[in-house]
């Protein structure tokens, strides 16, 4: 997993991560994983006018990518903003819960085995924003994080069954970390931006404010903790009764319904007994399948992290966490009272 720190502008960030790969011989539109087709140019070209609406910070870190990489912008601009809109081979499962003594949020990344070493953890302080520690399978994009604020996101991807102009899964929550301090907030902002792809968010902040939102250009749900106990889970399918319609059940989604009622169930019988290291094992797989993958299939746990927002503590596994161990970043300073 690469580390990257940024610091400073959206433009210099991007145009010194950029430059850097660059000399070191690594240009982003080389890899076999970047993909560009005119199908995806024109969709591209009609949400290029949403994000300079919305976030016209995230084109200027794109622009000064593709400038330290002496590389097109708008090809640049395609790859990111079309990604999860056509496919995607990313899957997930995240969950978070509260009582009286945790507020936990917790996801695995499942991603492909031989892109493993591509994999980023970012540190970003940039001008004007809020403050973050993400992770991503791509870059500029985030799949989790937790901003200094203490609002944790992880995205789940839902195989595009819609998909019209807007914000992309992974620009959604790199724009909600940089931006929103609550839950509140995060509901809020995504009923006003346009969005492209299918996800879910798994959003819980220093409050202990939890909630689901699964998402689509056509429709919103914000799902709450129920009776079953103070907590949600979100995998790689939509589960309320407004959003299944939306589900494609002819696809490999790697044990999304399984992963979901493991982690479901084993929350509802622990609910007096919500912990740490609870979260730790059902990421872990000690409860059933989560994270126990055939790697000879190019499919595994990449990484796994534990937000543990009432004692502003960040792990990350960087890698399967059956195998390895979670281990602490100190690196984010919080800026909230827990």
């Amino acid at each position: 997993m690469y580390h990257g720190r940024f610091k400073g502008s959206h433009y210099d960030v991007g145009y010194k991560w950029g430059n850097l790969l660059y000399k070191n011989n690594k240009i982003i539109s080389k890899q076999h994983t970047f993909k560009i087709t005119e199908e995806r140019k024109k969709f591209v070209e009609k949400c290029l006018p949403i994000y300079e609406k919305y976030y016209p910070e995230i084109l200027r870190e794109i622009k000064g990518i593709a400038d330290g990489q002496q590389d097109s912008y708008e090809d640049l601009c395609t790859f990111l903003m079309s990604m999860y809109c056509f496919e995607f081979d990313n899957h997930c499962t995240c969950f978070a819960f509260k009582d009286d003594n945790n507020i936990i949020f917790g996801r695995n990344s499942d991603f492909l085995v031989e892109l493993e070493k591509l994999y980023m953890n970012c540190l970003y302080n940039l001008n004007r924003m809020y403050s973050f520690n993400g992770n991503t399978t791509a870059f500029v994009e985030m799949e989790d994080g937790i901003n200094e604020y203490g609002l944790a996101i992880g995205l789940t991807f839902i195989y595009p069954t819609i998909i019209k102009p807007g914000f992309n899964a992974g620009l959604l929550v790199r724009y909600l970390l940089e931006k929103c301090k609550t839950t509140n907030e995060v509901i809020e902002s995504i009923k006003t931006l346009p969005i492209a792809s299918q996800q879910t968010l798994t959003i819980v902040d220093y409050t202990g404010n939890i909630v689901v939102i699964e998402c689509n250009a056509e429709n919103i749900e914000v799902i709450k903790p129920n009776i079953d106990g103070n907590f949600v889970v979100a995998t790689n399918e939509f589960n309320s009764k407004n959003m299944k319609k939306y589900n494609n059940y002819n696809i490999d989604d790697w044990k999304a319904q399984e992963r979901y009622e493991i982690a479901y169930n084993t929350l509802k019988k622990n609910k007096d007994k919500f912990s740490f290291e609870l979260a730790k094992n059902i990421l872990s797989g000690k409860y059933g399948f989560l994270c126990q993958y055939d790697r000879k299939t190019n499919a595994d746990t990449v990484w796994s992290v534990i937000y543990d927002i009432k004692n502003k503590k960040v792990y990350r596994v960087e890698g399967n966490p059956s195998r390895k161990s979670f281990k602490e970043d100190l690196r984010l300073k919080f800026n909230y009272e827990s």
